[in-house]
């Protein structure tokens, strides 16, 4: 049946062996480079990518390990830039819903940025903000803050008007009504929200890093695939898909805390 949920134990298993299948598909696709040129590095076998994280945490001739510089200049400017973005564009997004003079001010606007690609602004930022941590920030901001801005507007949208007028009806203030009610009823869904924005927040912050970078992810990715040291570059490509992945996972588990009453009616529903 459509839409029918199936047992946790299902999902679990399900998702086992699609990842088993991930990981036999690229056995078999780096065998046969293999066989074909033993010599290939454009698809390492386990034995040579072991070799690439040993690498990357081995110490270099100036005494640092690549993915601890890497990592730590990475994190900095991702979180940097999504704490402003999220901030900004909850403020914003809010005011847009419950404000129809603050919607039609910056709609126009957002949704005209929301269509830009970020990665073809570069050269603006360049001018603009300079190399430095100030221009890898504004690219996640501006990666996120227009759609995520859009996408509370429009759950605002959704909240009923009785919960409104009912809490009207019991005295609350304009601001209690926006804290307590809208607010509270949508911050599931920003939490959704902000989970679909953390690929495109690092998509930009990686092309960033690839043009400009001296150190991070980014930097690191393009100067090991000129050298073709693909054996460094899958890895990073893998801590990379293991980050995004921990971060959905943590604003989940931080929207099932502060939304327990959302997780409990979705699952009444299913």
């Amino acid at each position: 049946m459509i839409g029918q949920p199936i047992h946790r134990w299902w999902y679990l298993v399900l998702g086992t062996i699609s990842i088993v299948l991930l990981l036999a598909g690229y056995t078999w696709l780096s065998h046969r480079q293999h066989v074909r040129n033993p010599a290939d590095t454009t698809i390492p076998t386990w034995g040579q990518l072991r070799q690439g994280v040993v690498e990357a945490f081995t110490p270099d001739r100036h005494g640092e390990r690549w993915i601890v510089v890497d990592s730590s200049a990475t994190a900095r400017r991702f979180f940097l830039g999504l704490l402003y973005g999220v901030v900004g564009a909850t403020i914003i997004g809010v005011l847009m819903g419950c404000l129809a003079p603050v919607e039609a001010l910056f709609l126009p606007v957002f949704t005209l940025l929301a269509k830009e690609p970020p990665t073809a602004a570069l050269a603006i930022f360049f001018v603009m903000v300079g190399t430095d941590m100030p221009m890898y920030v504004a690219m996640v901001v501006f990666a996120i803050l227009p759609t995520l801005a859009q996408a509370i507007c429009l759950s605002i949208k959704e909240v009923p008007a009785e919960l409104r007028y009912k809490a009207y009806t019991l005295g609350a203030s304009h601001l209690e009504v926006i804290w307590n009610v809208i607010v509270r009823y949508v911050l599931p869904r920003i939490f959704d929200a902000v989970r679909l924005q953390i690929g495109i927040a690092v998509i930009c912050l990686i092309a960033a890093e690839m043009v400009v970078g001296s150190e991070g992810f980014g930097y690191r990715i393009r100067l090991q695939s000129k050298l073709l040291n693909m054996n460094v570059v899958y890895p990073y490509l893998a801590m990379l898909a293991a980050f995004g992945f921990a971060m959905d996972y943590a604003l989940r588990l931080l929207q099932r805390i502060l939304c327990s009453w959302y997780i409990k009616e979705a699952g009444a529903d299913q």
